[in-house]
């Protein structure tokens, strides 16, 4: 019936389940109510903490970790249900894989810009250049883990790697690429016999309210845990980490920064939306990722989130999971970046074809940085490992800032995958333009589901359940 058909089918779908009293004006909440605000204020007191008492500020890391298990704990399900059931109500396999399709193409365009960029700025912007680093001062010992486990990952290993031991192993684990392999298998089964899983699709479909309602209540958290891991962060780490690295840092933040504004900016304008406006529709995400260092974090809220910006439910479920291993914008800036500088501590002069060949390394490399345990810095070490132009050795130059380099990463990675989900969204012809913007200029416009009810911007503190009697 064709995409614009699908994502009728999907609203007159996520209307029936709209909450009666969703209508209701709502009165106006406090600003200290808001999430955004109790998580930036934690963010602050966690900075605070961790200067004056890094001693105690090292002691909160488990309020951190404790949230972002909980969060671990519910992508599985959540990715299940939602693309299983997405696929399902999509009817046309053909359609999946066209989705599909799209996404890779615009997720290889955008990561393949991001590493250039990075590439370009880092042999302008030249951040290793007067360090003189000698690989028999550094200490190779403390990169060694990072280094053997980097050493397992090559492309058929990741690639294998996709296929779970088991079914329940995927969940277990909770790998997100091997939990999206099941449910798109699971999603065209029930797809194929429609006739006789219509019912199972819509327990499964309401079975996703609850799941977010789970989300819901867990969010209530979310200040403690930003608060946890910018103490420990900042305690463990101290300002003095930077010293040696800090052009590297200063570079890195600028790039993305710029990234962000310039390259995901114009991606905005083309899909037909202010991409200012998105980012202050999700900042309570934003704000979260920065506390956290990690975008998984937000994920179960991003897809309600973009369900209720006017995405198809079905795009979405396939497009923003998939994203978390093939469009991570930010580690790609930070991967080449990183190699270079490498490179100017230790003096080593790489011409063109080199430094090219760093790049085709990273293209790969790069789309199995949510894959293993480490992400980013087990990418990294994944890359040197097959670069013998550089010392291994030169990665405990960074090991100190990585979880400093990580937030702004892990921000970038959720914008750029909030961005190319509506703009493979519009490319699918399955994103309502108009609700779009009336949602991102603020007007009040009634929730998509139930779930949105729990997870929309205001807050969680201001979702309305309904009340048991």
């Amino acid at each position: 019936m064709g995409a614009l058909h699908l994502r009728t089918a999907d609203q007159q779908q996520s209307t029936r389940h709209r909450l009666p009293h969703a209508q209701a004006a709502q009165p106006a909440t406090p600003f200290y109510m808001r999430l955004y605000f109790q998580v930036l204020f934690a963010l602050m007191l966690g900075i605070s903490l961790g200067y004056f008492y890094p001693g105690l500020a090292e002691e909160m890391k488990p309020l951190g970790d404790g949230f972002i298990k909980m969060i671990r704990m519910m992508i599985a399900p959540l990715i299940f249900i939602t693309v299983s059931v997405g696929i399902a109500k999509i009817g046309d396999l053909k359609e999946v894989g066209r989705v599909g399709i799209k996404a890779l193409v615009y997720f290889e365009v955008l990561t393949t810009l991001a590493l250039v960029i990075g590439l370009i700025v880092v042999n302008v912007y030249k951040p290793g250049v007067g360090i003189n680093a000698d690989p028999a001062t550094l200490d190779s010992k403390v990169v060694a883990g990072f280094v053997t486990s980097a050493q397992k990952l090559s492309l058929t290993d990741f690639l294998l790697n996709v296929i779970p031991a088991t079914f329940v192993d995927a969940f277990a684990k909770g790998d997100i690429l091997q939990v999206l392999f099941i449910s798109v298998f699971f999603g065209l089964a029930l797809s194929h016999f429609k006739d006789h899983t219509r019912l199972l699709v819509e327990i499964l479909d309401q079975a996703s309210h609850g799941l977010f309602g789970i989300i819901g209540l867990i969010m209530r958290f979310a200040p403690i845990g930003a608060f946890g891991a910018m103490a420990f962060t900042v305690g463990r780490y101290g300002i003095g980490s930077l010293q040696q690295v800090f052009m590297l840092v200063a570079g890195v933040y600028t790039t993305c920064i710029l990234f962000v504004a310039v390259v995901l900016g114009t991606v905005a304008r083309i899909t037909g939306f202010s991409l200012w406006r998105f980012l202050v529709y999700i900042k309570e995400e934003i704000f979260i990722v920065i506390g956290t260092s990690s975008s998984e974090t937000v994920l179960p809220r991003m897809l309600a989130k973009m369900e209720h910006l006017g995405c198809a439910k079905s795009v979405v479920g396939l497009v923003l999971p998939t994203g978390y291993s093939f469009n991570l914008d930010g580690t790609c800036i930070y991967l080449t970046m990183a190699a270079i500088f490498i490179a100017q501590a230790f003096n080593i002069q790489l011409s063109l074809s080199e430094q090219l060949s760093i790049l085709a390394v990273m293209l790969l490399t790069s789309k199995g940085a949510a894959a293993v345990t480490g992400a980013a810095f087990v990418t990294l070490a994944a890359s040197m490992s097959s670069i013998h132009h550089l010392p291994v050795s030169g990665l405990a130059l960074l090991l100190g800032v990585d979880r400093i380099l990580a937030e702004v990463r892990a921000v970038t990675n959720l914008i750029g995958n909030g961005v190319g989900t509506l703009a493979v969204a519009k490319w699918e012809n399955a994103l309502d333009a108009d609700r779009l913007n009336r949602v991102l200029s603020g007007e009040a416009i009634p929730n998509s589901s139930a779930s949105e009810e729990v997870l929309e911007g205001r807050d969680v503190t201001e979702a309305h359940v309904p009340a048991t009697t």
